[in-house]
């Protein structure tokens, strides 16, 4: 699938509407397993991503402003991960207009970056087989809420969750979750 600068935008828009919905759950389920803002920083971050849009021409574009306003606005772990993940896309992006390429550079900038792997309860868990499915083209809502919800299982090796053992488990990653917000938008658009 190819995307352009404008399906990108509404998926950002779209992202930013669930984002801002959803922020106080997000920072309910950071507060047992982690700093309890995770859902705060995102909002803060994606209002400042959706403040950038209009000034965006081409997906390149799009997805480095992105980048730039959630390391700027977004703390803790989340806003170096996530930008991370868009500034890949827009290197990508010089090269490709795919979907599943994008998505590929983006979970290698997040496993770069943080040094996380499958299994280790962060976004990853949810990346890593959402970019799977939809290279081959298979991605639904159900299998995107089955990946988020799964991480509760997980004992977090990585970032602040992992500081409480086993009290992480049978909690939702709440970078998962927001994850699995930000599939969820791309599903609304493509």
């Amino acid at each position: 699938m190819n995307l352009t600068a404008e399906m990108v935008r509404k998926w950002l828009i779209l992202f930013n509407e669930k984002i801002q919905a959803k922020q106080d759950y997000l920072s309910e389920l950071d507060t047992p397993i982690g700093d309890g803002d995770h859902g705060h920083n995102m909002a803060r971050g994606m209002t400042a991503v959706v403040s950038v849009l209009n000034d965006t021409q081409t997906l390149q574009e799009v997805f480095k402003e992105t980048a730039m306003a959630l390391i700027s606005k977004v703390g803790g772990a989340s806003g170096p991960l996530y930008g991370t993940a868009f500034m890949e896309m827009a290197k990508a992006a010089a090269t490709s207009d795919q979907l599943s390429d994008l998505l590929s550079a983006g979970l290698a900038g997040i496993i770069k970056r943080g040094g996380a792997q499958v299994g280790d309860k962060t976004m990853v868990d949810v990346w890593t087989p959402i970019v799977t499915e939809i290279q081959k083209r298979t991605l639904t809502k159900i299998e995107i809420e089955e990946f988020v919800m799964a991480t509760a299982d997980l004992l977090a090796k990585k970032g602040r969750a992992s500081y409480v053992g086993d009290r992480s488990i049978g909690r939702i990653d709440p970078g998962s979750q927001s994850s699995g917000y930000l599939f969820e938008s791309l599903m609304e658009v493509i």
